[in-house]
């Protein structure tokens, strides 16, 4: 039988593998952390711009509004408040001339869906001065309703659109189950598309 003893006062270490094979682990997580630092750093630069941005914009807002209250408290003084009806007044007329039924069934039959038509529509100054319908939709289904709700928020000549009644009947016209009230904000003109 043969012992192998080591007498040595410092036992053999292979240092040169546990570097290797430590060190590359090391190096690896070293990386590692730099890609996440730089993306971190990068990150906090582009929420700062941001945040710059949207202070900006806020500033902005904050002045119209202190013109608008300025404008809305000097025709509210006594001397100008018949201007001030009488441009409403005035104001209305136009809206309601240049209202086009033609405009509006082109704009809904592009974007009902099918087995779903509409009942009665009714066009009314709403009480922020923008045009709004109030239309009364028969069909078989609620998915329809809630199908023709989604198409005209996507519109732009539609948005705030929302069902306000759902009732059930029976006896009715075959595949008018369902009579739902939506109203909807009008838009004539479209809104312009920002480009980037």
């Amino acid at each position: 039988m043969r012992l192998n003893i080591n007498l040595a006062s410092r036992p053999y270490e292979d240092a040169r593998s546990f570097w290797l094979r430590w060190g590359t682990a090391l190096a690896a997580a070293g990386i590692v952390t730099l890609v996440v630092l730089f993306f971190g750093v990068s990150g906090w630069f582009s929420a700062r711009a941001d945040r710059k941005l949207i202070a900006g914009y806020k500033a902005q807002i904050a002045e119209r509004d202190q013109e608008r209250a300025s404008a809305e408290a000097f025709l509210n003084m006594a001397g100008n408040r018949a201007t001030r009806d009488k441009s409403q007044f005035l104001n209305a007329l136009i809206e309601r001339k240049a209202f086009s039924w033609t405009k509006v069934f082109e704009e809904l039959e592009k974007v009902m869906p099918p087995r779903l038509h509409v009942v009665s529509i009714r066009p009314e100054m709403g009480p922020d001065n923008q045009l709004q319908l109030k239309l009364v939709v028969a069909g078989e289904s609620s998915e329809r309703a809630i199908d023709l709700e989604r198409r005209m928020e996507e519109s732009p000549h539609f948005n705030q659109t929302y069902i306000t009644q759902e009732q059930h009947q029976q006896g009715q016209t075959p595949g008018d189950m369902v009579t739902y009230d939506i109203t909807t904000h009008y838009m004539m003109t479209p809104p312009a598309r920002s480009t980037p």
